[in-house]
């Protein structure tokens, strides 16, 4: 669906990005993570085509953004960090100029209106002028604009910053829903809300791709051995004789006591087995039910952080 090959961006001497390549596939939600300055707005204006790169290519359905841009901008819905609103029109004068400006068909903006104002729920709010919108609100409406014309492609940078957690839980569940018809590039620096929504990331740090790959998958790579939680019910001592003559466990230890005959452990295993298996069904035989299983794997702050620290140090 996108495809992004060799792309740099050159201000002078200066290399916003360098020589960046990845791909998003059809019905993808892919994050798009970096440090302030990485290049990652700059990388959102290319693909969107605001600015020209300096060398590389992208390409949109298989279609160059240099050789058809205005083609390629019909497939695509963005939304700036700041939402391009105009707060003295009414919501519905909004989404009509947006129509008008992507040549929309009257007759078909009638009917696709009305879906996407439902789906981003501002209907109640359509004859309300912007300006008197809550944060929330509008940041609703810059949703809308990016819809409008229901491009298969949708840029979405820093969607939810400012908002509180009830409007960044509504926003969020409506990235979830958006990809499920959308492919989408979700850029934001509230990392759990990308551990939450995206298949897969792209951490870009200092112009360059420092990593591509799922948040799980960039875990178990940084590290050599995965790390867990588990609560058990039963003896301490014969839980933990179970569970530490499981293959592939390196080691064992009681973290807390729950209550009576149930207790905590961390447990560390070799990234390359899963042990979770053969020590659900050993623990089972022995009659000593698991409770709770909850990873200790490396969070996505922790790998953006190691990713982007490390390479800052290699520069010095």
């Amino acid at each position: 669906m996108i495809e992004i090959q060799n792309l740099t961006k050159e201000y002078g001497r200066i290399k916003a990005i360098d020589n960046i390549s990845f791909n998003v596939e059809k019905g993808e939600i892919l994050g798009f993570l970096g440090p302030n300055g990485a290049g990652k707005t700059t990388t959102m204006n290319i693909i969107t085509g605001f600015i020209s790169s300096t060398s590389g290519v992208v390409k949109i359905m298989g279609i160059d953004i240099l050789e058809d841009p205005v083609e390629v901008k019909r497939h695509i819905g963005y939304l700036p960090e700041q939402p391009p609103l105009y707060p003295d029109m009414t919501v519905n004068e909004y989404l009509d100029f947006c129509a008008a400006l992507k040549k929309i068909p009257l007759k078909k903006w009638k009917s696709q209106k009305k879906d996407i104002m439902e789906l981003v729920k501002v209907t109640h709010v359509s004859h309300r002028l912007i300006k008197n919108l809550s944060k929330g609100y509008k940041q609703r409406v810059g949703f809308a604009q990016a819809l409008v014309g229901s491009p298969e492609v949708l840029i979405l940078d820093e969607p939810t910053v400012g908002l509180d957690p009830k409007q960044i839980m509504e926003i969020r569940n409506l990235i979830k829903a958006l990809g499920k018809k959308h492919t989408v590039i979700l850029s934001s620096h509230i990392l759990p809300e990308v551990s939450a929504v995206c298949d897969r990331v792209v951490i870009i740090n200092r112009g360059r791709i420092a990593a591509i790959d799922t948040p799980e998958n960039l875990s178990k790579s940084l590290t050599d051995f995965s790390r867990f939680t588990v609560t058990v019910e039963g003896p301490e001592n014969k839980v933990k004789n179970v569970i530490s003559n499981i293959y592939g466990v390196k080691y064992l230890k009681t973290s807390a006591k729950i209550k009576d005959n149930e207790y905590s452990y961390i447990v560390e295993a070799d990234k390359n087995i899963d042990v979770r298996k053969p020590m659900f069904y050993q623990l089972a035989q022995q009659g000593l039910p698991i409770l709770e299983l909850k990873s200790l794997n490396l969070s996505l702050e922790e790998v953006f952080l190691q990713l982007t620290t490390n390479e800052e140090k290699e520069a010095v």
